[in-house]
């Protein structure tokens, strides 16, 4: 049977019905494995062709290759030249599904749901037919739904998609920054904000405390003294001073654990 019959013949789909109907009587053994690598060489340049519509999903080219070339063999060891189909019938949608498998599965760079990234497929699908057919800049999420027929909440869960396909590299230089990293324009939790309810709580505790107390919390955790600086202005000994903190430290944290009902702290947030 003739495989090219009713078909326009491309320059890389080659005529190898008479191959693909001595493989499928050739016993396995050395003769037919010479004989499927020869076809799948054959057909390589088609596969790689196939692959060339991917080139915008973020995949390195030798990786979608790769995968078109996987798809290829899958279609060549199971392709059966009774039914009467033409080789390159059933080989494109095969090849085609290796490779949306595998973008699907591994190019993206955050894990969305497999929804979300038909969503996008057809939102970008629609934003090329439209941007043909008008020249501005932007489509708008209702003109892409009229051209989609999906509804504008899904349109814009296609365009959401868009954006987590790739992602940056923290040391990536941004723009309008003075070209400085990414890493450096983003914000971060600042630790101090978890002692601000502490903090309140434990003003009105420090107030009551007696003076000397006063004076050697503030001279250790804001004067940054040690404690035999504060026992020479005291005229005490360090090892005093090292008992009142420790005494006047745990006073406030029961105190505090008392009054809050939280994990207390120590004075100032550190130990003395």
């Amino acid at each position: 049977m003739a495989e090219t019959t009713h078909r326009r013949r491309t320059r890389d789909a080659p005529d190898t019905a008479d191959s693909f109907a001595l493989l499928a009587t050739l016993p396995p053994g050395p003769e037919r494995d010479r004989l499927r690598q020869d076809v799948i060489a054959a057909w390589l340049p088609m596969a790689e062709r196939i692959s060339l519509r991917f080139r915008s999903s973020g995949e390195s080219p030798a990786d979608l290759r790769q995968v078109a070339a996987l798809g290829l063999v899958n279609a060549v060891d199971r392709y059966d030249p009774g039914l009467g189909h033409a080789f390159e019938t059933f080989a494109v949608p095969t090849i085609n599904g290796e490779l949306k498998r595998h973008i699907r599965d591994h190019a993206w760079s955050v894990h969305i749901p497999r929804r979300d990234q038909e969503l996008r497929t057809a939102v970008r699908t629609a934003q090329t037919v439209l941007g043909h057919r008008d020249a501005r800049a932007r489509s708008t999420p209702a003109e892409l739904a009229a051209e989609t027929g999906l509804t504008e909440e899904e349109v814009r869960r296609g365009l959401a998609a868009e954006g987590v396909h790739n992602t940056l590299s923290l040391d990536h230089p941004v723009l309008g920054a003075d070209d400085l990293p990414l890493a450096e324009t983003l914000g971060w939790a600042d630790r101090a904000l978890d002692l601000v309810v502490d903090r309140q709580a434990l003003r009105p505790l420090l107030s009551a405390l007696p003076e000397r107390e006063k004076y050697v919390l503030y001279w250790r955790f804001f004067g940054n003294l040690t404690q035999k600086q504060i026992g020479a202005r005291l005229g005490v000994s360090q090892m005093q001073i090292s008992r009142i903190l420790s005494r006047t430290c745990a006073r406030l944290r029961r105190e505090l654990l008392d009054k809050t009902g939280s994990p207390g702290r120590t004075a100032g947030g550190v130990s003395p």
